[in-house]
């Protein structure tokens, strides 16, 4: 898929090295199709990895996209670079008046504080209402999807006895549901958080479909029954080396963390990890934007 994306974006020359398609504005506009417009609010501390993530993730299809990167406001974050942002980032109020194809919202490192302590709580709930009117379907990320089922139908999160931190074995519901299209009965995708929300609760809910989860992990994929939400517990855009940085960093600071599980060879952590979730990944990404988006967004966004 032709990925459109500023031409200075970072993350530019990794794709290319990859041998993934993007394109400049400037032959973007000479192609005589109409672009989906995809937004992405990301709420991630490391925002240039989360870009290069989600980027490849978007790779595997033919359709041309078109990428807005939203920031909050009411949030400095501490890990990106001004430039960065300034360069490449938006605001809601200077978005609020378009309309959009597809939007995702990612995972925020606040998922062990209350959701009205965080600072940029109300901003996100704005965000979300937004998107009722002016996105035919968003996909929620891990606490960004924590965040959709408490702000739409009141299910909260719980905390973990312990972290739940590696690759973990799914098996999929409802086949005929096009997002999990192409999907084995079983596959893998990482989850990296300290709280879930339980399956009874989700299962409880008449106006959400659960299409995908784990004995260990719980619910991974989850849908409303107009398709406009799409949310997904953990992380599949994750590239391989995710969960090792994210272990020896916490290693690093002393904390008490165990081995992401299913991940490295024979346990080791100086074995190169095991890439198991990528083909699944990827599946997701393109059946969210074929079937959610590209199939039923109207060519007029305006209408």
């Amino acid at each position: 898929m032709p990925i459109r994306i500023q031409s200075d974006l970072p993350a530019r020359e990794q794709l290319e090295n990859e041998n993934i398609f993007v394109m400049d504005e400037t032959r973007a506009i000479h192609q005589d199709i109409r672009p989906l417009k995809v937004c992405i609010l990301n709420l991630m501390p490391l925002k240039e990895d989360t870009e290069l993530q989600l980027l490849r993730s978007f790779s595997n299809t033919p359709l041309q996209i078109d990428l807005t990167f939203l920031m909050v406001k009411s949030h400095i974050p501490q890990n990106t670079s001004v430039n960065h942002l300034n360069r490449f980032y938006t605001s809601f109020d200077e978005i609020k008046d378009q309309k959009f194809d597809g939007m995702i919202i990612t995972g925020a490192p606040v998922e062990q504080m209350p959701f009205e302590e965080v600072d940029y709580w109300d901003e996100v709930c704005k965000i979300m209402d937004w998107t009722d009117t002016n996105v035919t379907s968003t996909m929620y990320l891990c606490w960004g999807a924590q965040a959709g089922l408490y702000h739409y139908y009141g299910i909260d999160k719980v905390a973990l006895p312990e972290k739940l931190f590696g690759i973990y074995r799914h098996r999929v519901l409802h086949r005929r549901t096009p997002l999990v299209r192409g999907f084995d009965d079983e596959f893998f995708a990482p989850h990296s958080r300290h709280t879930t929300n339980r399956t009874e609760d989700i299962e409880a809910c008449s106006e959400l479909t659960v299409l995908a989860k784990s004995d260990e992990a719980g619910v991974l994929l989850v849908k409303s029954n107009d398709d406009k939400r799409i949310f997904v517990m953990g992380h599949p855009e994750y590239d391989r080396y995710t969960l090792d940085k994210e272990y020896k960093r916490d290693i690093g600071k002393g904390l008490d963390i165990h081995l992401p599980v299913n991940y490295y060879p024979d346990n080791d952590p100086e074995k190169k990890p095991l890439l198991l979730w990528r083909a699944h990944a990827n599946a997701l990404y393109s059946n969210w934007l074929n079937y959610y988006v590209y199939q039923v967004t109207p060519y007029d966004l305006d209408k």
